[in-house]
């Protein structure tokens, strides 16, 4: 086992609710020296990710270098193992319990059961972000949304890529970020997180986190620390945007909350989401 770095909680205390959480840093279980450092990022929110990241023979030791950190005071997200592995009880069992621990992300989740199985078996009060990573994970999407337990749906963009021989252009993905959009809307879960972008050029980064926020996603995974602030920035109101709400809901509230159109209820619920937002992120108008 790998000899674990001090915790100092007040460092890991995620600050950004996970219902809004933009960045989402995955971090790989075999580097517990990157947990603490990974905890005090600019990322919303991290994952240590106990399944692609690990050999199949270190998954046991990677797993339990994660519990004994989370135990010792951490806090993060956990990517299991998908359900239909030998590792996915025993992520389960050794997670069950530890306080450190927020949720966990299920790989290559494809059905409803999956998402309710993991769900009871961490007691029932841990939240389930279920990561859809096939053909058969996204036309099954609506049924994963409403599954006990499911907290926020997430775009395993690569493995899906693998499964269906698409490529990665933002036409050819319209369709499964709109699935997971639309999934999340019908079981009311928050806005999805889409898949990363790999590579270091943050023009790209930028570019595809925009793609993002057009498909309606309001997460996406980051492979790195220094992609956290492009993703965060990008996903978050524009001080113009918050400035419009600024304005809106002052002449609205001005003339005593009237709605005089049918374009008034559509404009406040915009301009109410966007003052939330920019509250929780600490975004100032223009």
């Amino acid at each position: 086992m790998t000899s674990l770095p001090s915790v100092e909680p007040a460092r890991t205390e995620r600050r950004i609710s996970a219902d809004i959480a933009r960045s989402w840093l995955l971090v790989p279980a075999t580097k517990p020296e990157l947990f603490e450092t990974s905890a005090s990022s600019r990322a919303d929110a991290i994952i240590l990710d106990i399944e692609d990241a690990v050999d199949p023979s270190k998954k046991p030791a990677a797993r339990k270098d994660v519990a004994d950190w989370l135990r010792a005071g951490g806090q993060a997200w956990v990517r299991i193992n998908d359900a239909t592995t030998e590792f996915w009880a025993d992520d389960l069992a050794e997670l069950a319990g530890n306080p450190g621990l927020l949720g966990v992300m299920l790989a290559k989740t494809e059905s409803a059961e999956q998402v309710s199985d993991s769900y009871n078996r961490l007691g029932g009060r841990t939240p389930v972000i279920a990561l859809v990573e096939s053909a058969v994970g996204i036309e099954e999407a609506n049924n994963i949304a409403k599954a006990k337990g499911a907290f926020r749906l997430a775009f395993g963009s690569g493995d899906f890529r693998r499964d269906t021989g698409m490529s990665a252009d933002r036409e050819a993905m319209a369709y499964p970020r709109a699935k997971l959009v639309v999934a999340s809307r019908v079981g009311g879960l928050p806005g999805p997180i889409d898949g990363p972008t790999v590579g270091t050029n943050h023009p790209i980064l930028r570019e595809q986190t925009a793609v993002t926020v057009l498909m309606g996603m309001t997460g996406k995974l980051c492979l790195a620390v220094d992609q956290t602030a492009i993703i965060n920035e990008v996903i978050s109101p524009t001080p113009s945007d918050v400035a419009w709400a600024t304005d809106f809901m002052a002449d609205f509230e001005a003339r005593g909350g009237v709605i005089r159109d049918g374009s008034d209820l559509p404009r406040l619920g915009r301009a109410q989401k966007i003052m939330k937002l920019a509250v929780a992120f600490g975004v100032q108008p223009v």
